[in-house]
């Protein structure tokens, strides 16, 4: 990794390790997310470059147990937590 993308963090990220995005050490720096102007706590996974997040949907489950996620459109920005109160943010 060059130090450009150490800074800033995946244009996609997903938190379910089935998923290709998944991504352990990134996720162990910590990542946060702002999406339309309101940092968020409960995403699923984000594409910043495709403007999108995907997050619960309440307490319902697919047939196969797991949480039933919804997709919503809208300016998605993120960063690493890791590098204090003014890390450079990833956006599109």
């Amino acid at each position: 990794m060059s130090d450009d993308q150490n800074q800033t963090p995946p244009d996609r990220l997903a938190v379910n390790p089935r998923s290709d995005f998944f991504d352990a050490e990134v996720l162990q720096r910590g990542i946060g997310i702002r999406f339309k102007d309101r940092v968020r706590t409960d995403i699923e996974e984000y594409c910043i470059s495709e403007g999108w997040v995907r997050v619960q949907a309440g307490k319902t489950m697919d047939r196969k147990g797991r949480p039933l996620t919804i997709k919503l459109t809208g300016p998605v920005e993120a960063w690493f937590e890791d590098l204090g109160d003014n890390p450079p943010v990833a956006k599109a």
